[in-house]
């Protein structure tokens, strides 16, 4: 026996807030009404309202769901002000100095609303169709940037850490396959991989270490070279480890070469470490995630000189080009590499139905459902264009040289690096005090009372032990008086914890 249907009104089953074509009316109202309040958020004096964590967990009954109470646009919208737009971070905010947050440009984001409404999912082409074209005419942008040839390809991804995975995955299969003749995708673990060593910078990304380790190859697998004093990796070491480890009995696989460390936006010597990669016959990967983009100026072009013999690179668009996260890019200079990655699923990309005229991205990329991030990078590059792009880095890169030009003689102040890219690593130091303990607490002190107040955000680190402020520049409206405020900021609350302990 069939059972009864009844049709039941739009308005019980909520369906006056599914985006279709009934729903156009409600979909510009929702928007409007949001964009409003973001553009109140805009408004904030301060970067941070300096509200404590308690006082954030306290608005219990705002960052719960209620099962039994639909809200209307507005009410939900109230909540959200009260407990989020009132205390989120403003990264576009000059005081906001301390880490790998860009402000965003408005064609990205009209790019990402389109995106986030039409949903569309690019991992095969009849869910994407043209969606596809466009991240592949980004990806070839890209990839004429770093100078890659037309056998590079790449794909969009969540982020470095990501990209970075990618690069070392490749480099792991792609010399079991060469040297041992061996497919790790296929057959799994070889005992020799245990031996396999990778090289990076002491200076370079966490996620080098984190990757070997997801990728079954441990910490340990991980050989970090001695840095200069201007925080590059020092060739005639990397030389030396790679010997080192081959006398071990170990298997040097591959390099990976920073331009642009987290800490002090240092570029590793790539001329010399892609010789040294070449003579050695390892797979060279380029963590470009902060300095890749840097490729558009004329103030870096010398420094990323060779970037193109690179096996593989990563560049973070949502780091140095003004894109809402996520938007991360992973190149590789021989498309064929990516066979370490592709999988044919019989219900999504069967391999028998593969169409070179019809591609499935999904065949690049590690994640399967994927958002159409290239949308935004489309409408930046449509509308903003490179050379504007460039001209914003290289003002960045001008005002971090300008700051440390400005307090480099002044005797409050320890710093560490003349910047190469945006950033800058210094400490305060309070007179008569000799002991590197007290400056520690001093300046995190510093650091976390101007946080707490809404005042400033600045980032500390850590150089032989010892801890540093750092300032991230990656705002092109911030000025210098926007940042000797903060320095002015610096020195009261220095004063001040001398005056008071």
């Amino acid at each position: 026996m069939l059972l009864d249907t009844q049709t039941t009104s739009q308005k019980d089953v909520g369906l006056d807030h599914i985006f279709d074509s009934q729903t156009k009316d409600s979909y510009q109202e929702f928007l409007h009404k949001a964009i409003l309040k973001v553009s109140d958020f805009l408004n904030n004096e301060k970067f941070y309202s300096g509200a404590s964590p308690a006082e954030l967990r306290s608005k219990k009954l705002l960052i719960r769901t209620d099962p039994t109470r639909s809200l209307s646009i507005d009410e939900t919208l109230s909540e959200l002000k009260e407990l989020y737009l009132d205390h989120a971070i403003s990264f576009h905010n000059p005081n906001y100095v301390a880490h790998l947050n860009c402000p965003v440009l408005l064609p990205a984001l009209v790019g990402d609303l389109i995106a986030s409404s039409v949903n569309t999912a690019i991992e095969t082409w009849d869910q994407s169709t043209s969606a596809t074209l466009i991240e592949e005419e980004m990806i070839r942008w890209a990839s004429s940037l770093m100078n890659y040839p037309d056998t590079a390809d790449g794909i969009f991804t969540s982020g470095g850490t990501q990209s970075n995975f990618m690069g070392l995955l490749m480099a792991r299969d792609e010399f079991a396959h060469a040297h041992f003749g061996w497919n790790i995708k296929q057959h799994g673990w070889l005992k020799d991989i245990s031996r396999f060593r990778i090289f990076c910078s002491e200076k370079a990304h966490f996620s080098v270490k984190k990757n070997a380790a997801l990728l079954g190859m441990g910490y340990d697998s991980v050989v970090t070279i001695a840095t200069d004093d201007k925080m590059k990796m020092n060739p005639k070491s990397l030389i030396l480890a790679i010997e080192k480890e081959k006398q071990n009995g170990n298997l040097p696989i591959a390099v990976v070469a920073t331009v642009g460390t987290t800490d002090f936006g240092s570029f590793d010597p790539l001329a010399e470490i892609i010789a040294i990669a070449k003579q050695t016959n390892i797979w060279l990967h380029v963590d470009g995630a902060y300095g890749g983009c840097y490729t558009l100026t004329e103030t870096h072009k010398e420094v990323l000189k060779g970037i193109e013999n690179a096996d593989s690179i990563t560049i973070d668009l949502h780091k140095t080009l003004f894109q809402p996260v996520c938007s991360s890019v992973f190149l590789a200079k021989d498309k064929k590499n990516f066979r370490y990655i592709s999988y044919y699923a019989d219900y999504l990309n069967p391999l028998e139905n593969r169409d070179e005229e019809q591609p499935n991205l999904i065949e690049k990329s590690i994640q399967t459902t994927r958002r159409f991030d290239a949308l935004k990078l489309w409408f930046t590059l449509k509308m903003t264009g490179e050379k504007r792009l460039g001209a914003f880095l290289e003002k960045v890169h001008y005002l971090a040289l300008e700051l440390y030009n400005n307090i480099k003689d002044d005797s409050c102040f320890e710093l560490v690096h003349k910047p190469e890219l945006s950033t800058l690593v210094f400490r305060y130091k309070a007179k008569g005090i000799t002991d590197d303990k007290i400056h520690d607490v001093i300046n995190l002190y510093v650091k976390n009372t101007l946080f707490k107040l809404g005042e400033a955000s600045v980032a500390s680190t850590k150089l032989n032990g010892v801890t540093y402020l750092k300032f991230t520049l990656l705002n092109p409206r911030t000025t210098i008086n926007d940042l000797m405020k903060i320095i002015a900021m610096i020195k009261q609350k220095g004063l001040e914890y001398k005056k008071n302990n």
